[in-house]
């Protein structure tokens, strides 16, 4: 068992398999007030947390501003959810001490990362980060493929896309892959950062528990997968700055519902 800030993992061994539990839709509904409730504990803090995707996403929309960056706008945003996980670690840290009832203050969010979980988690950011730039590469040969070389202003980009077969069969097709590297991006990350945050269980274990969690709950955590994109599409209207807010509240919840579907 190793100790993280004062707060012990569960020793959970890596050859074992956590219960995975069915549960309801409800119980989704409740981990997101339950998200909202850690967010208004200490929302100073969790703002400015939030600030950096913010930040992140800003910087996504300025670089696909460049003309030769243009076929990548959409995947560039969309895309940042993929890897939006990844950032949500020192959160989780903080719903676990506030549900055992320790102080949680904003250093709390860096401590996880210091001790025997922060070497599973980066290999897990890494493989996040990986399937980020393959969502990328594909989407960049999709274009080409439909719609031929990038054009050089924004207004013919979006008159190719909006008013043309090409545009539409680029959507379609677009819209199917994106849905293929979101699902599985999901069911590898829905509760594996949480369980490396809270457990002992390891890499491997953390994965496979994530995708049973995904696969035993389709409905539940198909609700939940709507809410994260959902919300993700909210924060981003206007120009990303609901994301310090909507952020943070659904990497809270994130904890919550992994709480409930996954028994160690």
């Amino acid at each position: 068992m190793t100790a993280r800030s004062d707060v012990e993992a569960r020793p959970v061994g890596a050859g074992e398999r956590p219960a995975v539990r069915r549960i309801t839709t409800a119980e989704i509904v409740d981990s997101l007030r339950r998200g909202l409730d850690d967010f208004r504990a200490v929302p100073t803090h969790y703002l400015l947390y939030g600030l950096v995707y913010a930040v992140a996403g800003l910087i996504l929309v300025r670089a696909a501003f460049d003309a030769a960056l243009l076929p990548l706008m959409f995947p560039l945003v969309a895309g940042f959810a993929l890897i939006a996980p990844t950032l949500s670690v020192g959160l989780f840290e903080l719903s676990r001490r506030r549900e055992q009832g320790h102080e949680a203050r904003w250093w709390h969010i860096f401590g996880v990362r210091r001790h025997a979980a922060a070497g599973p988690i980066l290999v897990l950011d890494l493989l996040l980060a990986l399937w980020f730039v393959l969502w990328l590469a594909t989407a960049a040969q999709l274009y080409a493929a439909v719609m031929g070389p990038a054009p050089s202003t924004l207004g013919a980009f979006l008159a190719g896309i909006l008013t043309t077969p090409q545009g539409w069969t680029l959507m379609l097709v677009g819209n199917a892959v994106g849905f293929v590297f979101a699902l599985v991006a999901f069911a590898v990350s829905a509760v594996s950062f949480p369980l490396l945050v809270d457990t002992d269980l390891g890499l491997r274990g953390a994965v496979a528990t994530s995708v049973r969690a995904v696969v035993s709950n389709p409905g539940p955590m198909a609700l939940w997968a709507a809410i994260l994109a959902g919300g993700l599409i909210l924060g981003s209207l206007p120009l990303l700055l609901g994301l310090p807010v909507v952020l943070p509240i659904l990497g809270h919840a994130t904890w919550h519902v992994y709480r409930r579907v996954v028994g160690t």
